[in-house]
């Protein structure tokens, strides 16, 4: 049986090891797991764990005393849209609750308008807190399709931030150093070129510890690029009198060009409420290379599983677009449904293998002779901008009918009631209808 088929047979994908451990829906209470065989599971595709030895105290205790632990992520609702990246943390939390834990969903509201100076070699515009709310209502859709909501507890840092007096805020400022701060290799970058930082960005480290401190934090998640304030986290419970958090880090998920870390701004995302045809036709387009980290940290596939997928690519014995539609074919069930899942790959294989057009594409209503291509690929989200659909062009990756089109400043025209069939890339489409003095 494939991987496509197997999945397509599970109600909820559920790690091997936690075979036993009631799912997405249960009544029943979750099994009693040993302590050793819990911290087997939690490891799995994680980066570092920061100590391990008192994640397994932890664990331990946990069992003895039939208290969960605390497990906390933070996320700052900066857009609207979760990707896969996003998701590898998710489903971390999702193995904690499994084994019985509480799994705290923290939607950053508060520190969302400060703005994660991670990474950021200049200071981040600040966004409102209307617009971090809309993107926070989002995010919860999103991350149900891999939590379980009866079982996940969801909190606004703004809910202990808010009321916090300034006297109660120079207490915070108190637990930690400016050289400590600067030891962050990119506040040093900046430092040492001269660059602005804010104290507003020096804050955003010392709240996110102290959200640790607000819910007694077992255990914190987080991508490698949030080890820095993790740590800070930690320091800063200690300050308060709390014993300090454990510090989970997974690996950030390459994006689908196979170099830089998965992000919508970079154009190389896999967003998990796309199309279930872009979502497919995206995996189908990572590297060979990349096999291996996708099926260690999007599939539920045993460690096992993936190395035997694997040996099976390097040694010519399993064509990897084989291993690429079993992956696809999994992760647009896990968000989509096993339905879409068929039907992603299906017109998969209209377009790539058969060379013919879907069957089904949205419709745009053109004026015929006044609107430019480019214009009308903006309007109908085939370009996110007109500099990238004159980039679009110019690479020739847009075509009109089978033709490519060459002409940045091309005008569609057509007879009233013709239609032409737009295609941008490999996977987007479009089918213009043409009618007289009226576009929409």
């Amino acid at each position: 049986m494939t991987l496509g088929e197997t999945v397509a047979s599970m109600p909820l994908p559920v790690h091997p090891a936690l075979a036993n451990v009631s799912g997405r829906g249960s009544t029943q209470e979750p099994a009693v797991i040993a302590p050793q065989e819990q911290l087997r599971i939690l490891r799995r595709g994680v980066e570092e764990i920061i100590p391990v030895d008192e994640l397994e105290r932890k664990l331990e205790r946990s069992c003895a005393t039939g208290k969960p632990l605390v497990v906390k992520e933070g996320f700052d609702a900066t857009a609207p849209e979760l990707h896969l990246g996003h998701t590898i943390t998710i489903r971390k939390l999702r193995d904690f609750q499994r084994l019985g834990h509480e799994v705290v969903f923290l939607i950053g509201d508060f520190t969302g308008m400060i703005g994660d100076p991670s990474g950021r070699s200049e200071i981040r515009k600040r966004m409102s807190r209307e617009e971090v709310l809309e993107n926070a209502e989002t995010y919860q859709t999103q991350v149900f399709k891999i939590l379980d909501p009866e079982k996940t507890r969801v909190e606004f840092n703004s809910t202990w931030c808010d009321p916090l007096r300034f006297a109660e805020v120079l207490e915070l400022t108190s637990h930690y150093t400016v050289a400590r701060l600067l030891e962050r290799d990119d506040f040093r970058k900046r430092y040492e070129a001269q660059k602005p930082i804010s104290l507003l960005e020096f804050m955003y480290p010392l709240v996110q510890g102290y959200d640790s401190v607000a819910l007694r934090a077992d255990v914190e998640l987080g991508g490698t690029d949030q080890k820095f304030n993790l740590l800070v986290a930690r320091q800063i419970q200690r300050e308060y009198g709390q014993e300090p958090e454990v510090v989970m880090t997974m690996p950030l998920l390459p994006g689908t060009d196979g170099v830089e870390k998965m992000s919508k701004s970079l154009g190389n995302h896999i967003g998990i409420d796309e199309p279930p045809q872009e979502v497919f036709g995206k995996v189908m387009s990572i590297p060979d290379s990349l096999l291996e980290t996708y099926l260690l940290l999007v599939t539920d596939l045993s460690e096992a599983e993936v190395e035997q997928r694997v040996r099976g690519v390097v040694s010519g014995a399993v064509n990897p677009s084989k291993v690429k539609r079993e992956l696809g074919r999994d992760v647009v069930r896990q968000y989509h449904g096993a339905a879409a899942a068929d039907e992603a790959e299906a017109a998969f294989d209209r377009i790539f293998v058969e060379r013919r057009t879907p069957e089904e594409m949205p419709e745009l209503r053109v004026a015929t002779g006044s609107e430019r291509l480019i214009d009308c690929m903006v309007r109908g989200e085939l370009a996110a901008s007109l500099g990238e659909a004159r980039r679009l062009v110019r690479q020739g990756a847009v075509q009109l009918d089978g033709e490519r089109v060459q002409d940045e400043g091309l005008l569609l025209r057509g007879a009233a009631g013709e239609s032409r069939t737009l295609r941008v890339g490999k996977r987007r489409f479009a089918r213009l209808r043409f009618a007289a003095g009226e576009r929409g």
